[in-house]
């Protein structure tokens, strides 16, 4: 059981390496990644909280993959919200400005398919029969954990994301970006600013 533990924790870390290295390949930045990677310890505690209030589940081999399995779980919502809003500052809208639209435009989906995961997972949480106990150590698990990086998330994340970023591209920077924007090159920038939001598959102004 040592043994299983310590295994564990490496995989662990490989899993959170992993995750990193993909992120950071496809933002082509090593800053970013952190602002996503930062909402797994949300899930992580959500998983916590839910073995400790339940005293009928333990720390064990399935707790254990739930815990992994949150990594992944966890950075997709966040991802959702970083992505959008990167998009937005890399085309000189301004950092809070494109966050909080990040945030208000990936609500929906954020929801949607979490509420989906969570309905799926509901058969291991009431689990019975032979095997029972595992069955509802792993789904208990992914359920606290998914429960707490959906709502705690989309409030931690876009403030992870405005500090991160601010540290990374500098004042300097970000002000020089913001100066050279132009809302009528950015489609979705000059429909919000108008109170709209663009129909799908709108052709930036001058394109």
């Amino acid at each position: 059981q040592h043994l299983g533990g310590g295994q564990t924790v490496y995989i662990f870390m490989l899993s959170i390496i992993f995750v990193f290295l993909f992120l950071a390949a496809l933002y082509e930045s090593w800053s970013v990644p952190f602002s996503v990677l930062l909402a797994v310890p949300v899930g992580i505690f959500g998983a916590i909280l839910a073995l400790f209030f339940l005293p009928k589940l333990t720390n064990n081999v399935y707790a254990q993959i739930g815990m992994i399995t949150l990594i992944g779980l966890s950075a997709k919502n966040a991802i959702l919200i970083v992505e959008f809003a990167k998009e937005r500052v890399d085309k000189g809208r301004p950092l809070v400005e494109a966050t909080l639209d990040a945030v208000r435009q990936r609500l929906r989906p954020i929801i949607m398919t979490s509420l989906a995961f969570l309905l799926g997972i509901l058969p291991l949480v009431f689990a019975s029969g032979a095997g029972a106990q595992s069955r509802q150590t792993l789904g208990w698990t992914v359920l606290g954990g998914m429960l707490a990086a959906t709502s705690m998330g989309i409030f931690i994340v876009p403030v992870l994301y405005v500090i991160i970023t601010r540290l990374a591209y500098g004042k300097e920077k970000l002000a020089e970006m913001e100066k050279n924007y132009k809302p009528e090159e950015d489609t979705h920038g000059a429909k919000v600013a108008e109170g709209g939001v663009p129909p799908e598959g709108a052709t930036p102004a001058g394109a």
